[in-house]
């Protein structure tokens, strides 16, 4: 698993893991593993898996990190 930072939410259900490179990559509610999207902070450390969707890379298993 990786770690990074959620940079932005949306009111939309879906935002942006900053990863530390020059790409952001995106993370939908539904990816979230044992929280709710409602729960997430902006800045809050996560891990994640890097998958593929149907528009690019995007995060999977998202959870919160400590």
């Amino acid at each position: 698993m990786s770690e990074g930072t959620i940079k932005r939410i949306t009111d939309k259900g879906f935002g942006f893991i900053s990863t530390g490179g020059p790409k952001d990559l995106f993370f939908h509610s539904s990816a979230l593993v044992g929280v709710r999207f409602e729960e997430l902070n902006e800045g809050q450390k996560v891990s994640y898996d890097e998958g593929q969707g149907p528009k690019g890379p995007r995060a999977e298993n998202v959870k919160p990190v400590g």
